[in-house]
């Protein structure tokens, strides 16, 4: 290809970008962003990436830039936008010029002008690039042009990530065989092709969904394909079978009728894939003899280790299991895929090597939000037991005591990697521990299983720690995972085995596995045991804190939270020497949250256990004080650190505490609130502040000698709070700060519950976050019942208060209020906000008349809702009067509670499947709560379901504020029952008025009520 004058100096620009010279490096890199803005510099980077004269550095670093170039400048009005615009001209050309070069041999120049491809065909394709899919489609049909094959796979493959339900069906007729041929035709294309040509196809049927009907022509194929022995050391192989499995996950997910002879044919296949892959997986991964491509990826940047071909093995064979329909296709043959799979769980040597020196690493593997092949594994094995039971339990406790026995033989031979298989059959045992100690009811014989585990822990006793470390690690959590089951002798010894791990000098796992077994035993070991190792313990886990980081910390942390509550009354005479280093650690770590909450946790071990309260208490705050008074000369997250700490020690803490706080701390959180703009600070500030209030209540005002100026602090607090132009995360606890006012203070509140009422709707008007709306629309409920038995005067008040944009603060709140109660959560909230509204209901004001809400929600005509559907037509509401949508939410409660105690459909089932065992459970727990099996529950059941209701953790932390409020030990369904018979006895023409409105649930739950 010519170059000529421009081109030659576009080279040398891109040539000079790549010189290790900084200088040169940028003078270059600003000559480019020049030389962007000028007309024909796309086409100019287009000519050099197809040039195959040039190096492929160049080449590839002018497609590159040709994307950055696409993505500024190709269409207005887009994200990242930059002037000046490519002109049409210009486009066509390079729309050319990167068609023409798909066939390019190079597989890194080929993907680099695919991309550049598909991200013109985010703007231009159908309508001003109409002939780019007939172009692709005629080059993968063309077997004399491999590289145009390869090319227009690659393209393609891309492409088809942002295809929709309305391009994929008209595709079908001409793109599926095209892909077909390339995957039936081994002897012209090689397996990267073949593969890439499954992932185009299994992101088309990821798309159609149960409308594809196109399975059948392609399940030969995927039979030959897995029939074939798994290969090593060729990734190429792993991922074409990896697509396979993908599309067959996908088809048993559309068609799982369907499916069932299918799968019966493919079995055979499958399992010779299964089997040669274990052997492979064996030789690469765990005795790492060969290579398993751990970590890396192909030119298209997609990853091709074994590990990922073999986690799509297990996803494929758990979307089968878990389901009971097809399920019975491997049901001959289950136990043998249970002892198969055990194998896989073993520690592969990379995992050796990698754990080995960072325990960071290993802590985090271990975790269950991590994703493994050993995780993946132990997926499989959950839905073995969770279909099949009894038998599937059997099944797994049957392989690990056969993996058991065979790593025996394997120590008895001088196997240096016996202990690889042992560890893998108790990981195996203790994953599922839940589900063994759980399972009385299915049968399984306890003692005999309590015997098994305890001879596999017991085994190695006499193995040294250094010897097999991760062996070791596995069984102190095994210990944990079935202590339940234990002989209590035997918990014993682990126990002081434990700690002696953790005062000796043993590799790191091992003191991991010591730390998670002391976390699960420590809390229901006598004391008797605990006490004589505690002094040894704490002073152990009080060094590890110096050696320990990340992971290892918070797991050391926990640790020591559960000594400290095993210790209780030995604590205090340690106090002295943990808590400076518990506050030095915090002091390092107060920046990140995770941890720093840890530790808090920790302190309040300490706060709670006897004669520590007060010296913890002297040593906290003349350190915090000074922080919290000069808080911009603190580093990041002191401030917020300290005040996360400050309010640990306020719940729950005596008048002289509080008090004591209050002269170190009270005055600094207010300067905070009042002028912080940190809204962590701020959050945190706020939180204080309503410990302040929950704790001191009344006393407080009289402790700085000026009761009124106190009260004007809290109040000019929740005005900077309630302010609208406030970032809305800043004053996200602003609700629970106000409920303290209004509850501990409500004779000094009231003078003001007009201009707070003012303030609540403009701040909610201004806010964003839907969470925060909620909070404060709990305040509107509290206040409700504060004016009760004078609610019809609360209702006089929100409407003399104007709000923008409606008729007045009633209309406003109301319309918010009956929009948010269904999103509202926790037990407490939801008591105040359904009482309120019925309290609001019994008045029958006239406003009521006024106000029509939101009722329920207009369904659209059917079919798949895209993104574009959604733009053109959003979501639609009936428009109802007030009264009756308050009705409704009220009966929806009950319903709700009704739902908790009675349970829902089972979410996982499939909707075609009747699961006997579900139904059998449900009449049980009809039983159990003295219910009838019929649809319609008595009252007695709707108290049974209160009383469970009542019993709910809200889980949101607040417990402390919440228990002094009387609201609290409101029995729901009772008061809500009281509410409706008055209700309906009070205005009977009124009442069955909204009841036509309401939904035939709403309506038999009600009518459930009034018939007690």
């Amino acid at each position: 290809m010519v170059v000529d004058q421009d081109q030659q100096w576009l080279l040398n620009c891109l040539t000079a970008s790549l010189d290790p010279n900084q200088n040169v490096r940028s003078f270059a890199e600003t000559s480019l962003n020049q030389a962007s803005l000028q007309p024909g510099f796309g086409s100019a980077l287009c000519r050099v990436a197809a040039n195959k004269d040039l190096s492929l550095g160049l080449r590839q670093l002018a497609a590159v830039l040709l994307k950055q170039f696409i993505k500024k400048h190709w269409r207005e009005n887009e994200d990242g936008f930059e002037y000046p615009v490519v002109s049409n001209e210009e486009k066509a050309l390079i729309r050319g010029l990167l068609l023409g070069s798909l066939d390019d041999s190079h597989r890194k120049i080929c993907t680099a002008i695919s991309m550049d491809i598909s991200s013109i065909a985010t703007y231009d394709w159908p309508e001003e690039w109409p002939e780019l899919l007939p172009f692709l489609l005629k080059l993968i049909s063309d077997q004399n042009n491999i590289n145009g094959v390869h090319g227009a796979l690659r393209c393609l493959a891309l492409l088809s990530g942002d295809l929709d339900d309305k391009d994929v069906p008209a595709l079908v007729p001409v793109l599926f065989p095209c892909l077909h041929a390339v995957v039936s035709s081994p002897q012209s294309y090689d397996k990267y092709m073949r593969g890439k040509a499954l992932s185009i196809f299994y992101s088309c049927i990821s798309v159609l969904g149960a409308m594809s009907g196109v399975y059948k022509v392609w399940m030969n194929q995927f039979s030959l394909i897995l029939e074939q022995p798994v290969q090593p050391d060729e990734p190429d192989d792993w991922s074409l079978r990896m697509e396979v499995l993908k599309c067959l996950n996908q088809f048993v997910q559309n068609f799982p009728f369907l499916m069932e002879s299918e799968l019966i044919a493919i079995m055979r296949p499958l399992w010779h894939t299964f089997e040669s892959s274990l052997q492979v997986y064996l030789r690469s991964s765990v005795e790492g003899a060969e290579d398993s491509y751990d970590g890396r990826y192909d030119s298209d940047g997609e990853e091709k280790s074994l590990d990922t071909f073999v986690i799509q093995l297990f996803e494929f064979l758990s979307t089968i299991v878990s389901s009971r329909r097809l399920a019975k296709v491997l049901a001959s043959n289950f136990r043998e895929l249970v002892y198969q799979t055990v194998a896989f769980l073993q520690v592969t040597e990379q995992q050796v090597h990698t754990w080995s020196t960072d325990v960071n690493q290993f802590v985090a593997d271990e975790d269950e939000g991590s994703y493994s092949c050993r995780i993946s594994g132990i997926l499989l094995l959950e839905e073995v037991v969770n279909t099949f039971g009894r038998e599937g339990i059997n099944a797994v406790v049957d392989a690990a005591g056969k993996r058991f026995h065979e790593s025996q033989n394997e120590k008895i031979a001088g196997s240096p990697s016996w202990w690889r298989i042992r560890e893998a059959a108790l990981f195996a045992l203790a994953s599922l521990a839940d589900q063994l100690v759980d399972a009385e009811d299915l049968g399984t014989d306890h003692a005999n299983l309590t015997k098994f585990i305890e001879q596999l822990i017991m085994e190695d006793t006499g193995t040294g720690y250094h010897e097999c470390p991760f062996l070791y690690a596995r069984i102190f959590t095994a210990v944990a995972k079935f202590s339940s089951l234990l002989n209590p002798r035997i918990l014993e010894h682990f126990l002081n085995a434990a700690v002696r791990a953790i005062t000796m000098d043993v590799p790191p796992p091992v003191k991991v596995g010591a730390c998670r077994a002391l976390l699960q035993l420590l809390p229901d070991m006598n004391r008797s045991v605990i006490l004589p190792q505690i002094m040894n313990l704490f002073s152990s886990l009080t060094d590890l804190l110096h050696q320990a980081s990340d992971e290892t910390l918070i797991l050391v942390l926990e640790t020591l939270q559960q000594a400290i509550k095993a210790g209780h009354e030995a604590s205090a005479s340690i106090e002295s020497i943990i808590s400076p280093v518990i506050l030095n650690v915090w002091v390092a770590h107060v920046s990140d949250p995770f941890i720093s909450i840890d530790i808090i946790d920790v302190l309040e071990a300490i706060k709670n256990s006897p004669g520590c309260l007060h010296p913890l208490t002297s040593r906290i705050l003349p350190f915090i004080g000074p922080a919290l008074n000069k808080p911009h000369q603190q580093s990041e997250g002191l401030v917020s650190g300290s005040l996360d700490l400050l309010t640990m020690l306020l719940k729950g803490a005596p008048s002289d505490i509080v008090k004591t706080a209050y002269e170190f701390c009270f005055d600094p959180v207010i300067r905070i609130i009042l002028h912080s703009e940190d809204n962590s600070e701020l959050q945190n500030a706020t939180e204080c502040l309503a410990a302040f209030i929950s704790s001191g209540k009344q006393e407080l005002l009289s402790w700085s000698g000026d009761p009124s100026f106190t009260m004007r602090s809290l109040l000019d607090a929740a005005s900077r709070l309630l302010n609208p132009d406030l970032e809305c995360s800043g004053s996200l606890f602003a609700g629970k700060y106000i409920l303290q006012l209004i509850l501990h203070l409500p004779s000094e509140m009231a003078p003001h519950v007009q201009d707070l009422v003012a303030a609540l709707v403009r701040r909610m008007q201004s806010a964003e976050i839907s969470g925060f709306r909620s909070s404060l629309l709990l305040i509107f409920a509290r206040l409700v019942h504060m004016s009760f038995p004078n609610v019809g005067q609360f209702i006089n008040l929100l409407v003399s208060v104007p709000a923008d944009g409606h008729e007045n603060s009633f209309a406003y709140v109301m319309t918010e209020w009956t929009k948010q109660q269904g999103e509202i959560q926790g037990a407490y909230q939801i008591k105040v906000t359904c009482s309120a509204l019925a309290l609001l209901l019994s008045t029958r004001h006239s406003e009521f008349a006024k106000v029509n809400v939101p009722g329920y929600q207009i369904q659209s005509n059917g079919g798949i809702t895209t993104r574009s559907k959604a733009k053109s037509a959003p979501e639609q509401w009936t428009i109802i009067p007030l009264p009756m949508k308050i009705l409704a939410l009220l009966a929806d409660t009950l319903i709700e509670i009704q739902e908790q105690v009675l349970g829902g459909e089972d979410e996982d089932s499939e909707w075609e499947e009747v699961d006997e065992v579900n139904v059998e459970g449900e009449k049980d727990l009809l039983r159990s709560t003295g219910a009838s099996q019929s649809s319609k529950p008595s009252y007695d059941q709707l108290e049974a379901m209160a009383r469970t209701f009542e019993n709910q953790d809200d889980g949101d932390g607040d417990d402390d504020f919440h228990v002094t409020d009387p609201l609290n030990e409101i029995n729901l369904a009772s008061y809500l029952a009281d509410f409706m018979l008055k209700f309906s006895s009070g205005d009977r023409p009124l009442f069955d008025n909204l009841c036509q409105g309401l939904t035939n649930a709403q309506r038999n739950v009600i009518q459930t009520v009034l018939n007690r």
